[in-house]
């Protein structure tokens, strides 16, 4: 399922898309109400059909949400809008996982300074930097 650039999800418009992946696809996105920049992740129809697969991505969610951790973005909603369910969650820029190991190997002090850094943070758009993928 692609969504379009203007499509509504809840107060979240939808401005792009970022990528997909085995659960679903992820959209940059905006909060109307608040104006911040968000990532949309969601699951179509026919995976919505699927119980256990709703089940498991809302649990995606809530375990993600009671953690509070610089390296975990932050989930601001959940929620569906006709047969389309939602994670709106922080945005992290960055290069995708697919950049990283595409690119040289890590020296020991690039290593050392990537691992030492207070805002890297793992999620479907961003580096692997992190202890959970969202």
């Amino acid at each position: 399922m692609s969504l379009t650039p203007g499509t509504r999800l809840g107060t979240y418009e939808v401005l792009g898309a970022i990528g997909a992946g085995g659960m679903g696809e992820v959209y940059r996105g905006r909060d109307v109400r608040l104006g911040r920049l968000v990532a949309l992740k969601i699951i179509a129809a026919s995976e919505n059909a699927d119980p256990a697969r709703l089940r498991r991505f809302e649990e995606e969610a809530r375990s993600a949400s009671v953690l509070n951790h610089p390296n975990i973005v932050t989930i601001y909603g959940v929620g569906e809008e006709g047969d389309v369910a939602y994670i709106a969650m922080e945005i992290v820029e960055g290069r995708t996982l697919r950049d990283v190991l595409a690119g040289p190997p890590f020296t020991i002090p690039a290593a050392l300074r990537w691992r030492s850094s207070s805002r890297t943070r793992w999620s479907p758009h961003t580096p692997p930097t992190s202890c959970i993928a969202i």
